[in-house]
């Protein structure tokens, strides 16, 4: 008899142990903010104990609604923001700066001219992305499944201030190439949104949700799929959903089920 009761007051705490290892709140970890178009956009890291769950940004729909409908044209395209993204976020799920592009106009090639913004999750450092000037025309020797590195061919004004005719594998200065969706590409219905992995000196450096003003005017939630990247060998988010918080008017991509590339 002595036994049972042992026996059974040992489960008993065992479950309650579970239990409450089982309830290690969220805990949301601010990272940078910044203005953009009189309102602030900002990165955060949700983590449970030390584990980072998912990372991402807020974007305020004051800031879509704000961004002007037009704007000059400068070559580099001008950045919006930059912002860090948490140090945990950093280090556990790989992405380490977001740049913002508001293009009022699109950009070539055709599916893209329309207005939206361009979000560059990236992978490498700071200094890395800001030295990237195009002279390494080196392209990745596998793609992700269903997506092509177009050289796009720029009208002459364009040209003019790039200095190239041509901007191979799509590469920007400062941002790197963007591979897109093939099926985008060949199409000639204007896009709404869509997720670009981008790269340099050969090897994967961002992960860009492009997405239209027109889309999150919509103020609703939406999802992208992130595609399995050949190549990028540390750790990267799978699953990218854009939630919308009617109460607080905002957007909050999130970037989850993160693991380990190839």
């Amino acid at each position: 008899m002595p036994r049972y009761h042992f026996t059974n007051s040992l489960a008993v705490i065992v479950s309650v142990l579970c239990a409450c290892a089982k309830e290690v709140p969220l805990v949301e970890v601010k990272g940078e903010c910044a203005d953009a178009y009189q309102a602030q956009l900002c990165t955060w890291a949700r983590m449970q104990g030390t584990t980072v769950v998912s990372v991402g940004l807020t974007v305020p729909t004051a800031s879509i609604e704000n961004a002007p409908d037009d704007q000059p044209m400068v070559w580099p395209p001008a950045i919006t923001a930059t912002l860090r993204m948490p140090e945990s976020a950093q280090q556990q799920a790989g992405l380490t700066e977001l740049t913002v592009f508001w293009e009022a106009h699109g950009h070539p090639p055709g599916p893209y001219l329309t207005p939206h913004f361009d979000f560059h999750f990236y992978t490498i450092s700071p200094a890395e992305r800001a030295a990237i000037d195009c002279t390494d025309e080196t392209k990745p020797s596998v793609m992700p499944a269903g997506y092509s590195l177009p050289d796009v061919i720029l009208p002459p004004p364009m040209a003019d201030m790039a200095g190239v005719s041509t901007l191979i594998g799509l590469c920007v200065e400062q941002m790197g190439m963007h591979s897109l969706l093939t099926s985008e590409l060949e199409s000639t219905d204007t896009f709404r949104g869509s997720m670009v992995i981008g790269y340099y000196h050969g090897t994967p450096i961002f992960i860009e949700p492009m997405l239209t003003r027109s889309l999150l005017l919509e103020k609703r939630s939406f999802d992208l799929p992130i595609p399995s990247i050949p190549g990028m060998t540390g750790a990267y988010p799978r699953t990218f959903q854009a939630e919308y918080d009617a109460q607080q008017q905002v957007y909050n991509f999130v970037f989850s089920d993160i693991g380990l590339g190839a």
